[in-house]
């Protein structure tokens, strides 16, 4: 026999913002979730125990392709949890112990789901879908305004040899509004955070790391803000493609197997205070005559480790219309085959610098006191005491502590 208790708030719970008002539906040992969000009313809040909740496949077939030309595509895809047509909030009692275990390859999937919140909880035990379009995911969201908080994705590494794609940590579709923060996503399949037709994302303070593709990959026309993460392990660390456009700051990103930070298509990237470290082949590629943007305050270092796959091992590398680029105090220096290929030296051009930054040790990327970045950024970006921006991590007013 399932327990679930329920209680009713005699005030408003608040979760985050708007997030959950109703009844909270505590969920014990040998409870169907599926059964139990089923019966959920909008605004309800679910609390699970820790232990492991099993889901079974749904196959079906999603209208809609997220990354083909034509997005009315069929595709054939599965879910494992589905959230529809009502806003929820699901929590786990405890991050590690509480485990949704999906087998299938939209591991949870929010469609027209409201606002809707996933906390303090991990995901994983994802399965791929054969079909190549299925913009598979440990989450996957469509039309809905979801909070993912203190959540921990890993293990969805399922992947039959005939594909390249595998299963994602996080993939935001038509209309979706997600907000990201302090979770960590691991060894997946395909990218970590993906963003396609008309979705947006704010990602802050979340570890993602050991996959294929980027770790944060924005395309088509969505959008992004992305604060104080850590991306390492992929082909590409953070990416602007299609028509997207995206905010990068005080990330750091390091051990990427190609690119660090790419901008292509039409994109435009607001790179800024960030850290970009020992990637394979580049650091940062403008990489065609359409994308634009600002790269302002970061640190390009030790990049090109690896032979070079799909750019220069340096640590700038324009293969696009650098008049599109503001390119000022930035710190490139000991990258692999020089600082800058299809583009003249930068060095002393805009408050731009070539030197060691100073780091306080070999994975602490605090600025020691005789650093050259320390209040050498741009002069209109501030620290949050009011001083000029350090170059970095440390710099800026969404500095990391």
């Amino acid at each position: 026999m399932r327990t679930v208790l329920i209680t009713i708030f005699a005030a408003l719970l608040i979760i985050s913002g708007e997030y959950s008002k109703g009844a909270t539906l505590t969920v014990e040992r040998g409870s169907d979730l599926q059964s139990v969000i089923n019966y959920a009313s909008a605004g309800d809040t679910i609390v699970l125990a820790g232990k492991d909740f099993e889901a079974r496949r749904t196959p079906f077939t999603d209208p809609l392709c997220g990354n083909c030309e034509d997005p009315h595509t069929p595709v054939e895809a599965s879910y494992g949890f589905v959230v529809r047509n009502k806003g929820l909030t699901i929590m786990g009692r405890d991050r590690v112990t509480t485990r949704l275990v999906t087998n299938a390859g939209y591991g949870i999937f929010f469609e027209n789901a409201g606002s809707s919140a996933l906390i303090n909880l991990t995901i994983t035990g994802g399965r791929r879908d054969a079909d190549g379009n299925a913009t598979d995911a440990a989450v996957v969201v469509r039309n809905s305004r979801v909070l993912i908080e203190r959540v921990t994705i890993s293990d969805n590494d399922d992947r039959p040899d005939d594909l390249v794609i595998g299963i994602g940590g996080i993939m935001g579709r038509e209309g979706a509004e997600i907000y990201i923060h302090n979770c960590e996503i691991t060894n997946v399949g395909w990218d970590g955070v993906a963003l396609y037709r008309g979705a947006s994302a704010t990602i802050t303070d979340c570890v993602i790391k050991e996959g294929r593709g980027a770790g944060i990959g924005i395309t088509w026309d969505a959008t992004c803000v992305a604060y104080r993460n850590e991306v390492s392990g992929f082909w590409k660390g953070i990416g602007a493609f299609g028509a997207s456009w995206v905010v990068a700051r005080n990330n750091l990103v390091r051990d990427n197997l190609g690119w660090g930070i790419i901008a292509t298509g039409n994109s435009y990237m607001d790179v800024a205070n960030n850290v970009v470290y020992h990637n394979g082949n580049c650091g940062v590629a403008p990489w065609s005559s359409n994308s634009r943007g600002r790269a302002v305050n970061n640190i390009i270092v030790a990049n090109g480790w690896r032979d070079q796959w799909v750019c220069p091992c340096v640590g700038v590398w324009n293969y696009g219309d650098w008049a599109k680029w503001e390119f000022a105090h930035n710190i490139v220096w000991g990258n692999e085959e020089g600082e800058y290929e299809d583009i003249w030296d930068q060095t002393g051009l805009n408050g731009n610098i070539s030197a060691d930054p100073g780091f306080v040790g070999e994975d602490d990327f605090h600025l020691d006191a005789e650093s050259p970045a320390i209040h050498a950024g741009d002069s209109t970006i501030f620290n949050r005491d009011g001083t000029i921006s350090h170059i970095g991590l440390y710099g800026g007013s969404q500095a990391k502590e």
